[in-house]
């Protein structure tokens, strides 16, 4: 079975998780979190960078500290993973979302303009799989309404938009650090942001909210969001390698790309826009609607091949959960729908040989040829 991600871990991460270890520092008090937490802030040109466990309490970290809940909305995609608007309801906000484009599968900026009411405190912005959203007018309708932006590029690792670092524009950005990213940590995330009193924010949330005078007396509730210094340690190594990495991953989408192109039935991901080129942090395939089964059967007929693969993301419209609290009654967003139940992702970590790639773009076909 080629598996749908392993990791490249064939750097420093050794001699620094030994460092670790020799030195006795493996908490979160150790010095490779600040070094990390330097290392992300400088790579994407921001003032502050404040390290925690995963990227899905990173969003959590990011409404609380901005102040979002009861009575707010925030605009995010439908099309995306569960954590964007768990965020948003833990918080006792409303999420308000929007369709996809169907070819980029980002957020419709002309869908975010129409859906902002007097409630509107957000726009949740999120860079999907490889490609960033169309910043422009997003940024202009957040200035218009004195929207924040919260910036989701948990998948954009290395990524820009017009040349400008994914992770830049958010009043608070966020990135996930699982296996599966181009840089990784196991689990961790990070919080992005140029204004100093929510980096301090930020930071006493992650701490459990301890503040002076006193360490063990709360005037609120925070979170234990620490990352440990041995998570830290991965990510320098892996942080040392970005650009290695983007151009790998740009090397296996034009791989992948060259043995796919013209297969009948296939959508492939665009490899660039006018703003961006794709980085590829999944490829992506999306069934053409006269190809007789859905997403979840060529997934199965493609692990009888060998292949493992992953669905795309569910609309969070459609999440029963949501569903039961009584959100999004009545809402059809087409583009999400179909994405849901078309697209699927084939492997795409790091480690992945170009042997191996061949391989898949082989079961891939002769997958689409049964049809």
């Amino acid at each position: 079975m080629i598996p749908v991600n392993e990791p490249l871990l064939d750097g420093n991460e050794k001699r620094y998780l030994a460092e670790c270890i020799e030195t006795g520092w493996i908490s979160s008090e150790g010095p490779f979190v600040e070094r990390f937490e330097h290392g992300m802030a400088a790579r994407m040109g921001r003032r502050h960078a404040v390290a925690v466990c995963n990227g899905s309490m990173a969003l959590d970290a990011a409404v609380a500290a901005l102040g979002i809940g009861p009575g707010d909305e925030v605009i995010l995609p439908s099309f995306t993973i569960v954590s964007c608007a768990a965020a948003v309801v833990r918080a006792g906000a409303t999420p308000v979302v929007v369709d996809s484009d169907p070819l980029t599968w980002n957020m419709r900026p002309d869908e975010v303009a129409a859906r902002v009411t007097a409630r509107t405190r957000a726009i949740m912005v999120v860079h999907i799989y490889g490609l960033p959203c169309e910043m422009a007018p997003l940024l202009e309708v957040a200035g218009r309404h004195g929207l924040a932006i919260i910036e989701d590029a948990a998948e954009m690792h290395g990524q820009t938009w017009r040349g400008r670092p994914c992770g830049s524009f958010g009043a608070i950005s966020t990135f996930s650090f699982y296996p599966n990213k181009h840089v990784t940590t196991g689990e961790g995330g990070m919080l992005l942001t140029d204004d100093d009193a929510l980096a301090e924010r930020l930071r006493r949330l992650r701490n459990l909210a301890f503040a002076p005078p006193r360490r063990f007396v709360h005037e609120e509730l925070g979170w234990n969001l620490r990352m440990s210094n041995l998570q830290a340690a991965l990510g320098c190594a892996q942080l040392e390698r970005l650009d290695e990495f983007v151009r790998r991953k740009r090397a296996m989408g034009a791989r992948y790309d060259a043995r796919l192109r013209g297969t009948p039935g296939l959508q492939l991901p665009l490899p660039r826009t006018d703003d961006a080129e794709n980085i590829y942090w999944v490829y992506g395939l999306v069934l053409d609607d006269d190809v007789p089964f859905d997403a979840d059967e060529a997934m199965r007929r493609l692990a009888r091949r060998g292949v493992g693969c992953r669905p795309f993301f569910w609309p969070m419209h459609e999440q029963p959960v949501f569903r039961r609290m009584g959100l999004f009654a009545g809402e059809r967003l087409p583009a999400a729908e179909r994405l849901a139940r078309r697209g699927f992702y084939v492997p795409s970590g790091l480690a992945l040989g170009e042997a191996q790639i061949d391989a898949v773009a082989e079961a891939v076909r002769a997958t689409l040829a049964e049809a």
